[in-house]
Order: C-alpha cells, then structure tokens, then sequence
C-alpha cells in the first residue's frame, strides 16, 4: 500500500487520548501518529506510547525482620 492509503485508513483518536503529543489533525479529524487505530491500545490498559501518562511505581513497604534490624542497629 501507498503511504497515502495508509493514512486515510487511521481512525480517529479515542478520549483518553486526549493531551497526547502523537497526535495530530488530518482531513478533519485528529489521528494518532503512532497507530492506525488507537482504541486497540487502550482497550487492555493504558497505550504503552502515550506521552500524556504517568507511570506511578509501586511504593510498598518492605517488610523488615526485627531481628535483623536490631542485628545492622548494633554494628
């Protein structure tokens, strides 16, 4: 396929794409640069390219042993 073809078969940006920095307008309609149907990254969690996302890192507590602590406390 042409490029040309390629890019009038991109669908439209879903809402959670909304802020993204791959997007861009064309024929009326703003579409995703980096996909050629968005929803599809969306539908099983959030889109590993967006821009607009923050990744929070896990902060649990680790769990510590008292004994060991109270062992590292007398060094």
């Amino acid at each position: 396929m042409k490029t040309d073809q390629m890019l009038a078969l991109r669908e439209p940006i879903v809402e959670k794409c909304g802020g993204c920095a791959r997007t861009e307008m064309m024929n009326e309609k703003e579409v995703c640069k980096a996909y050629i149907d968005p929803s599809l990254k969306w539908r099983l969690g959030d889109c590993g390219l967006a821009t607009h996302v923050v990744n929070e890192a896990d902060t649990k507590k680790k769990k510590i042993n008292p004994l060991k602590a109270s062992k590292r406390g007398r060094r």
